[in-house]
């Protein structure tokens, strides 16, 4: 009892042994079980991001993590191409403009970040991405015409992916659950409790609890019905791009 004491309330270290005893008391199903065991043999290793700790707000370092051990990344995004999907000018255009008070070489090292993060499209097990973006965000000249046509054609590139599903939410979609504001939805192997992160301008928040998480799963199956199908929406993210030179 003394150890589990311990294990509890951080005071030492998981062992993956002391997780696949503990799995298996609880009933674990073996994903779930090799999951938290490969968890607990990562969790002296720091992560690339650990270098940009920096410049990286808590509530970011904490998606990069939870990013590197999801199987699903589902995210609905109003006014811009969501971090994963995003070029190097594109994510320099937006941080420019909206990270207030930091430095050119802080810009630089948040972009890097960015792009850093997008190796879990490509890596040999490959994370699952669902993205919703609304027109607006397709149609917006983020850091000019030309930065904007490199943007769009990195959606259609990405759009080919197997592992990738893009959509758009037309604007003539009457009310509809994504008005409520963007978000996304992350989920890990072997279990259904997905965390969900809510990003502001100064601050952002987790929601894990699964009764409030399962609200915006609903939500998030309602967008994709209400979006335009996946052939549609590379057709209209192809004419923005030709309309760009």
């Amino acid at each position: 009892m003394a150890k589990l004491s311990r294990l509890e309330l951080a005071k030492t270290p998981a062992k993956a042994a002391d997780v696949d005893k503990l799995a298996r008391a609880y009933e674990c199903n073996d994903e779930l079980r090799e999951s938290l065991m490969t968890v607990a043999r990562d969790g002296n290793k720091r992560g690339w991001w650990f270098n940009y700790q920096d410049v990286l707000a808590p509530w970011l370092a904490d998606q990069i993590s939870l990013e590197s051990s999801a199987t699903l990344f589902r995210t609905y995004q109003v006014q811009l191409i969501p971090g994963l999907l995003q070029t190097a000018d594109y994510a320099r255009a937006t941080i420019n403009r909206l990270a207030i008070g930091a430095s050119p070489e802080d810009v630089e090292a948040r972009v890097r970040v960015r792009r850093e993060r997008q190796a879990v499209l490509t890596q040999p097990k490959p994370l699952e991405m669902w993205a919703v973006i609304h027109e607006a965000a397709l149609r917006s000249l983020v850091g000019g015409a030309q930065t904007m046509r490199g943007q769009l054609e990195k959606l259609l590139e990405l759009a080919v992916l197997p592992n990738i599903t893009i959509q758009v939410m037309p604007s003539e979609t009457g009310v509809h659950q994504g008005m409520n504001g963007p978000f996304s939805i992350l989920g890990f192997p072997g279990t259904d409790l997905d965390v969900v992160l809510l990003e502001g301008l100064l601050t952002s928040e987790w929601v894990e609890d699964p009764q409030r998480a399962s609200v915006f799963d609903r939500a998030f199956r309602e967008i994709a019905a209400e979006a335009w199908p996946v052939d549609q929406s590379i057709t209209f993210i192809t004419e923005q791009k030709d309309r760009l030179k």
